[in-house]
C-alpha cells in the first residue's frame, strides 16, 4: 500500500498493511541542533529539513495540507518598526495590523500590544478592502490535477474564527460580541465567504485531494476563547457550507487544527462536517481521543495525541508513551502523531527509537 492508502484506510476503518508513522514538523532550532550533532547536513537544512529528516528518522509522512489558497489579508499590512525601546526590544506592526513586541533572540509568539481592527471604521477602511476575492489568491494547481499519486494530499480550507482572533486579539474577541454583534457577524460572514470561494474555485478546476483541513487555534488550556454557543451559532453554519462542498467532490475526511482544550467545541465541528481532530494536544489536561469516542462514536476520528515531551527524556519514557497509545490505536480511526512540531529538547536518538518501535509493533 502507499502512504496515502494507509492513511485513508486508517481513518475510514478499513484494512491496512501497517500503520503509517506520521509527524507534524520540527522547530527550526531543532533542525539546527541536529545538524550540529551531525544527524542532518547543511543541504538537508537548505531544503527545509523536512524530506531529509522524515526519511532519516523513519517517518512516512508529515500531516500537513499541501495546497494553500491565499485566505488572508491581501495585501497584508506593511511591516514597520513603530518604536525601539531602551532595552533594544521593538514595537513592530506585523502583516495582520497588530503591533507586537519583538525581543532579540526570542522565538516564541510575540506579545500583542495594540490592534488596528478596533471598530467598524477600522474594519471598513483597513480590512474589508483586503478581503476581496481574486484569482490571485489561487496557487498554481498543475501539481494537483492528477489523481495518480501516492502521498496523502490535503486542501487547506482556511480559518473561520482563529484568524479573526489574530486581528482583534483575545481581549477584542471577548468584547466584540457584546459591543457590536452586527459588526462581529459581518466580519465572520465576510471572511467565511472568502474561504468558501477559494475552496470552491480550486475544487472546480478538477483538482484531487484526500482531505480538507481547517486551522483555528481558538482554545487554550482551560477551554475555548469564545463562547461555545456563539461559536455554534455564528461560525458553525460556515463549516457546514464548506464541508458540504467538499463532499460534492468526494472528500469525506475533514480535519481541524486547534490547540488547547477543545472539548466544548467538538460538537459544533462534528455536527457541521468536521470529523477529524488534530493534533490532539496532550498538554496539562491530558487530551485523548478515548472519551470523545465514547461520546460521539466512530464518526469522530483523530490524528495526533502522542506526547512529544517524551523525546526529551529516555527510551523508557518513549516505551511508556507507546504503550499508552496502544488501546487508542485499537479503537480505529486514529493515527498517533507527535502533538506538535518537535522542539529543541527532542533528542534525535529518542525520536529514531520511537519510529523503529512503532514500525516493529504495527508492521
Amino acid at each position: 500500500m502507499t502512504n496515502r492508502q494507509r492513511v485513508l484506510a486508517c481513518l475510514n476503518y478499513t484494512a491496512y498493511d501497517r500503520l503509517p508513522i506520521i509527524h507534524f514538523g520540527f522547530w527550526g532550532e531543532t533542525l539546527q541542533k541536529w545538524q550540529r550533532e551531525g544527524h542532518l547536513s547543511a543541504e538537508d537544512l537548505a531544503e527545509g529539513g523536512r524530506t531529509a529528516a522524515l526519511t532519516k528518522m523513519g517517518f512516512d509522512l508529515e500531516y500537513d495540507p499541501c495546497c494553500f489558497p491565499h485566505n488572508g489579508l491581501m495585501p497584508g499590512f506593511d511591516y514597520r518598526v513603530v518604536e525601539t525601546l531602551p532595552d533594544g526590544s521593538r514595537k513592530v506592526m506585523n502583516g495582520d495590523g497588530v503591533i507586537v513586541l519583538q525581543r532579540e533572540g526570542a522565538t516564541s509568539i510575540a506579545a500583542e500590544i495594540d490592534h488596528t481592527l478596533i471598530n467598524r471604521a477600522s474594519w471598513e477602511e483597513h480590512f474589508l478592502p483586503r478581503l476581496q476575492f481574486s484569482e490571485k489568491r489561487i496557487p498554481n494547481l498543475s501539481a494537483f490535477m492528477s489523481n495518480d499519486y501516492a502521498e496523502w494530499r490535503g486542501l487547506h480550507c482556511g480559518s473561520l474564527l482563529g484568524t479573526i482572533r489574530n486581528w482583534i486579539g483575545v481581549t477584542g474577541l471577548a468584547y466584540i460580541h457584546a459591543d457590536d454583534e452586527e459588526l462581529f457577524r459581518e466580519i465572520i460572514d465576510t471572511f467565511a465567504d472568502l474561504q468558501f470561494r477559494g475552496t470552491e474555485t480550486i475544487l472546480s478546476c478538477g483538482t484531487h485531494f484526500d482531505y480538507g483541513h481547517f486551522w483555528e487555534d481558538i482554545c487554550y488550556k482551560n477551554g475555548p476563547l469564545v463562547s461555545p454557543s456563539v461559536f455554534s451559532e455564528m461560525v458553525g453554519p460556515h463549516y457546514r457550507r464548506v464541508t458540504e462542498l467538499l463532499k460534492q467532490y468526494g472528500i469525506t475526511i475533514v480535519s481541524l487544527d486547534c490547540d488547547g482544550k477543545i472539548d466544548a467545541l467538538i460538537p459544533t465541528w462534528l455536527h457541521n462536517g468536521v470529523n477529524t481532530m488534530f493534533p490532539i494536544e496532550v498538554g496539562t489536561w491530558e487530551a485523548t481521543i478515548q472519551p470523545w469516542r465514547v461520546l460521539y462514536g466512530k464518526e469522530l476520528r483523530g490524528v495526533g495525541g502522542m506526547n512529544k515531551n517524551v523525546f526529551a527524556e529516555d527510551h523508557a519514557a518513549v516505551d511508556a508513551e507507546i504503550e499508552r497509545l496502544r488501546p487508542l490505536v485499537d479503537l480505529g480511526g486514529f493515527i498517533p502523531c507527535p502533538d506538535h512540531r518537535l522542539p529543541p529538547g527532542a533528542e534525535w536518538d529518542n525520536v529514531l527509537y520511537y519510529t523503529e518501535c512503532m514500525r516493529k509493533i504495527y508492521g
